[in-house]
């Protein structure tokens, strides 16, 4: 049975439109995907349900904005509506005595650290850096990750000298999409050179791609993979873009193929680094549909799985994991499937 006939008959998605030519093409390439591991997120900063896999009941991967809910950039895609789920933690204190209290109640393994951008797209991390190296002295298994926006040498050693363990930024392959999205003066070489800088340090490096990012349409997204090729990262997280997020009608969805393909390039460019899809996507069938193709295109990991991404997991011959931390952070050694690390 092909992979197009066992997908249809996964309840969740047979109602879904699905792309035979594309799923043609991810099967001809099963014996490079076969029975590599899966891992299945659930970070415990966003409730989680499905009919497959439950959430964490304990708070053991927060994030944390040191901005709350304010960024200067703005842009059209978030109107800095990302933030809100975040814990604010505006001053270093207050970091400080959340994390230790969150440590304490709920076993805290980790953390995100983020916030919003100035106009410059850089994020002013330096007064929380002692807060950083406190925690990790006290605490050493402790996980931190941190989003960096756009950094120089300097900085990026600077977080590495605090004790960061995970460093994401975007990367963004379209200086139109730069200017018009984001609303920024920069090229895309700043964005090469902070990923230079990041690669750098001892720290593992994620960075992200957004699919879509420019008003739901495919641009740049192949430049963001060579620069991502080029460099010597730990992981490629890809996201897709999430129009309810913008301005009402600047934005439309990227269609499910072409977030597929985007997935079959990703693999190819990045055979032997992890490629995996994070927390951000267009929700219902859309959902069902996309992670069906993460599964099938030989992505590593994916951030809150739709319903029927285990069934898709299992239909084409990949052992799977799942664990409550964010997706570029693996906490705990879990292997073989169905396992899952949580606090409770």
């Amino acid at each position: 049975m092909s992979w197009l006939e066992q997908i249809s008959e996964i309840e969740a998605l047979e109602d879904a439109e699905l792309d035979g030519a594309l799923i043609d093409r991810m099967e001809a390439q099963a014996a490079l995907i076969k029975n590599r591991p899966i891992r299945f997120s659930t970070p415990t900063f966003r409730e989680y349900e499905s009919t497959e896999l439950s959430g964490c009941g304990k708070n053991s991967f927060p994030a944390f904005s040191i901005t709350a809910g304010g960024c200067a950039l703005n842009c059209d895609h978030c109107q800095k509506k990302i933030l809100e789920p975040m814990i604010p933690a505006t001053k270093p204190e207050m970091l400080d005595q959340k994390v230790r209290d969150l440590i304490m109640m709920q076993g805290l393994q980790g953390f995100l650290l983020s916030g919003g951008s100035n106009k410059q797209n850089e994020i002013r991390y330096e007064r929380f850096y002692p807060v950083v190296e406190g925690l990790k002295r006290d605490f050493p298994d402790l996980k931190i990750a941190i989003h960096t926006a756009l950094t120089d040498e300097a900085g990026a050693k600077r977080m590495e000298s605090a004790g960061v363990d995970t460093a994401m930024m975007d990367v963004i392959g379209s200086d139109e999409t730069i200017k018009q999205v984001y609303n920024l003066d920069r090229p895309v070489e700043d964005f090469e050179a902070t990923l230079a800088a990041l690669t750098s340090t001892s720290m593992e490096i994620s960075p992200h791609i957004v699919v879509g990012l420019h008003y739901g349409e495919i641009l740049g997204e192949e430049r963001a993979l060579d620069i991502v090729a080029r460099h010597d990262v730990n992981a490629l997280v890809l996201v897709v873009i999430m129009p309810f997020y913008a301005k009402p009608g600047t934005f439309k969805t990227p269609s499910t193929s072409d977030v597929g393909n985007i997935f079959v390039a990703a693999r190819q460019r990045l055979a032997d680094k992890q490629v995996l899809l994070g927390c951000g996507r267009p929700a219902g069938m859309h959902k069902r549909v996309t992670d069906a193709y993460a599964v099938m295109a030989g992505i590593d990991g994916i951030a809150f799985p739709a319903d029927g991404a285990v069934a898709v997991a299992e239909s084409v011959g990949r052992p799977f994991e799942q664990a409550h931390s964010c997706c570029s952070i693996k906490l705990g050694e879990n292997s073989g499937a169905a396992k899952s690390v949580c606090a409770a």
